[in-house]
């Protein structure tokens, strides 16, 4: 009987100890949630650090401007307790990245400060373009990157009707000159831009190069269709591994050895002739040549590769610069305001490189640029030269590129001429590091 009631002692013992335990393991686990009640409550209370161009500008004040006339680096941060010996350090140290000389005019710069009594600049970030952004850290120790922003690029469609010329109805569907010269330059050997008619239309996709949604730059063509004078001409574009290169729907290039125009497209204010009455001369002569009325600094781009023959100033001709492209083609620039830095005789060339910029020196009486062309030696009118075409779809993408083209006509057919711009479903992104 005694063992029992010691046994039963024992277990009642037992059990409040487990008992006491739970109580005490359970006042521990509400004392852990409520300290992590507390711990969360905190992080949510503390806010994340305000970033800039990827800098932290907690308790930093911001300057945004745009980049005066003729000013330097040196104006800008003077005023913010920059130190000579440090510009000229700063200047030195980015040379590699981006040379602080270039600074252009309008171009938009934000400037990261501690204001006190004296301000005290932080970091200075410059944007070139809407993509890139050069980030001059100015603490101890002096940094400076490149950076881009996340570009998406998206399809866009839309369809129009010429009532006076290309550019005028590009313009009132709110297009950018890039897309006009580069459409101009697809088609420039195949219609005469100059003498559309009222009534000709168009389709066409493209790529749109969006920032935080913006548009800030064209990309590709990707596919046109053109009614003129009740023709049809398609342009497809296709990569056959060497870059895009544009064809018509049975696989034929568009393109011909040379350009046909050595400026984005403008007006022709006088064409090769036998007899012409020079306006600064005042008598009749022989114009060997094809006038571009442009404004003055419009950029010259040579047609095609090739090696510098001359490049001085003349007399008559200001400055200008002669091409040789094979044993057969040999073109010329005539009345630059100033020949393109690099451009000097034996100079390589490629295809669309600047060699110059518009002007009136020499013996004329406006900015324009004469352009002149020579086939074996003699010269002709460079608009009614018959060019070799390069070559057509290859045989092994013949398959790729019927699958491209049915593409690209299926989503030209569905555009109405009247669509303003529609974006298609297709869309890319492109991602570049470093950005904010």
């Amino acid at each position: 009987m005694r063992r029992s009631f010691v046994a039963l002692g024992v277990l009642a013992a037992v059990a409040s100890i487990f008992y006491f335990l739970n109580i005490e393991k359970s006042q521990i686990k509400h004392q852990q949630i409520s300290i992590k009640q507390v711990v969360d409550s905190v992080k949510e209370e503390v806010p994340e650090p305000k970033k800039l161009y990827g800098i932290v500008v907690d308790n930093l004040d911001i300057l945004e401007e745009k980049v005066k006339r003729n000013q330097n680096i040196s104006e800008i941060l003077a005023p913010f307790n920059v130190k000579p010996a440090k510009i000229y350090q700063l200047a030195k140290v980015s040379k590699e990245i981006f040379d602080v000389r270039k600074l252009a005019t309008n171009k938009k710069y934000t400037l990261i400060y501690k204001a006190d009594s004296v301000p005290e600049a932080k970091a200075l970030i410059y944007e070139p373009n809407p993509i890139d952004y050069v980030v001059f850290n100015l603490e101890d120790s002096i940094s400076v990157e490149l950076k881009k922003r996340d570009v998406k690029v998206v399809e866009k469609m839309v369809g129009g009707e010429i009532q006076f010329s290309l550019s005028e109805t590009m313009e009132n569907l709110n297009m950018s000159h890039q897309l006009t010269n580069q459409f101009v330059d697809i088609f420039a050997w195949q219609i005469d831009f100059q003498h559309l008619q009222k009534g000709d239309r168009f389709k066409l996709i493209y790529e749109d190069k969006l920032v935080d949604e913006k548009s800030v730059g064209i990309g590709n063509i990707k596919g046109i269709h053109f009614e003129h004078f009740e023709n049809d001409y398609f342009a497809i574009a296709y990569d056959q591994g060497n870059g895009l290169e544009y064809f018509d729907e049975e696989g034929q290039s568009l393109q011909k050895a040379l350009l046909k125009y050595p400026i984005k497209f403008t007006r022709i204010s006088s064409r090769y002739s036998g007899r012409r009455f020079h306006p600064v001369q005042k008598r009749w002569k022989a114009h060997r040549g094809i006038d571009f009325a442009a404004p003055r600094g419009t950029e010259i781009r040579s047609v095609g590769d090739g090696i510098v023959l001359e490049a001085r100033y003349g007399r008559y001709n200001g400055n200008f610069v002669k091409i040789r492209h094979n044993s057969t083609y040999t073109t010329q620039y005539l009345h630059m305001s100033k020949i393109a830095k690099g451009i000097t005789q034996g100079t390589k060339v490629k295809q669309g490189q600047p060699i110059g910029y518009v002007g009136s020196t020499g013996l004329a009486n406006g900015p324009h640029l004469c352009y002149r062309f020579w086939k074996n030696g003699v010269q002709i009118d460079a608009l009614k030269v018959d060019l070799p075409s390069a070559s057509p779809v290859n045989e092994k993408d013949i398959v790729k590129f019927q699958s491209t083209k049915d593409r690209i006509i299926k989503l030209l057919n569905d555009i109405d001429y009247e669509d303003k711009v529609v974006p298609l479903l297709a869309q890319s992104e492109v991602k570049y590091p470093n950005a904010y």
